[in-house]
């Protein structure tokens, strides 16, 4: 999924869509390529926006799988956009579906491993929920202490998934399926979770980017910043 405008990150995207805007020196999809070309991926479909095809198709054709590019002539939303890309499959069956925009160092073969072993009609990736905010401990009107960005008891979706054929033709035709398509599945019992405790890092502000980039100077050997 990579038709991101990146329009909070302004001129520090440089005029890319979000998925291409370089994190240690790549573009941020080509990391999630390479993710699904270690788990054994041969053929990628980036939903991309419509004259885009080209920029998508140079920046992560080198990589290894083969580069399909899918656009949208108007925005479907990311359900539709997933929707639009599956019928340019060439099998039926499973398939992972990722955010472009994201650094997450999700483990897809355990993700796709507990999708077949479950039966569930979709099963998706969660991470726990941290604050953004320092949180300040009472008793009463007593202070007791502070805790700087804690960890909450939430778990929220990373934006990698693995979406089986049911799952695929639920999928809206236009808007998001985190708030139709699984919900609805999640009612009926038919939505699994990997709960993911690693890397999140999402790249939405020019302080997200920063972050992102500091996280791969300090880390070489993340997946795919070895080639950095």
């Amino acid at each position: 999924m990579a038709g991101g405008k990146a329009e909070r990150l302004g001129d520090a995207a440089a005029g890319r869509p979000k998925a291409l805007v370089e994190v240690g020196g790549r573009p941020l999809a080509a990391y999630q390529v390479e993710q699904l070309a270690a788990a054994g991926v041969e053929r990628v479909l980036v939903s991309c926006a419509a004259g885009q095809e080209e920029l998508f198709a140079t920046a992560l054709g080198n990589i290894g799988p083969e580069i399909v590019t899918v656009p949208e002539s108007e925005p479907l939303g990311r359900g539709g956009g997933i929707r639009l890309a599956a019928t340019r499959r060439q099998e039926h069956g499973d398939l992972f579906a990722l955010n472009g925009d994201e650094l997450v160092d999700v483990d897809l073969a355990e993700l796709f491993a507990l999708h077949k072993g479950r039966g569930g009609a979709a099963t998706i990736s969660v991470v726990p929920l941290r604050s953004p905010f320092g949180i300040v401990e009472l008793e009463d009107d007593l202070v007791t202490g502070f805790r700087e960005a804690p960890r909450l008891e939430h778990w929220v979706s990373c934006g990698i998934y693995v979406l089986g054929e049911e799952a695929l033709e639920r999928l809206p035709e236009r808007g998001d399926h985190e708030t139709t398509t699984f919900p609805e599945l999640a009612a009926e019992g038919r939505l699994r979770a990997l709960r993911h405790e690693g890397i999140w890092l999402t790249v939405n502000t020019p302080k997200d980017l920063r972050i992102a980039n500091d996280f791969l100077a300090d880390n070489p050997a993340w997946p795919g910043g070895s080639h950095v």
